[in-house]
């Protein structure tokens, strides 16, 4: 058992759908070495599209099937809207 640890990371944009794939893996790997229970992800740095969000739901995933669990920090009005209007604001929290 691990004790609870709290880890950071950032994503910067602009993000390309060909991007995700590599963006969870270095995630993944960050999750998997760290054995966090919690990861706050700063997306200050993303635009308010469907490829940000569609970044941060597989994230969001990577980290559940790790024990995890990624909160959004420095999140846009913007982004917190598309969250909200493509359904995942119960998923993606700040």
């Amino acid at each position: 058992m691990y004790e609870q640890t709290t880890i950071t990371f950032g994503i910067r944009g602009p993000l390309a759908r060909s991007d995700l794939p590599g963006l969870c893996d270095r995630v993944c790997a960050l999750l998997e070495s760290s054995h966090a229970t919690l990861a706050l992800c700063d997306v200050g740095g993303i635009g308010a599209d469907a490829v940000a969000v569609d970044a941060l739901a597989r994230l969001q995933l990577a980290a559940y099937r790790h024990g995890c669990q990624v909160r959004l920090h420095r999140c846009t009005p913007s982004l917190r809207d598309l969250v909200a209007f493509m359904g995942l604001a119960d998923v993606l929290v700040e």
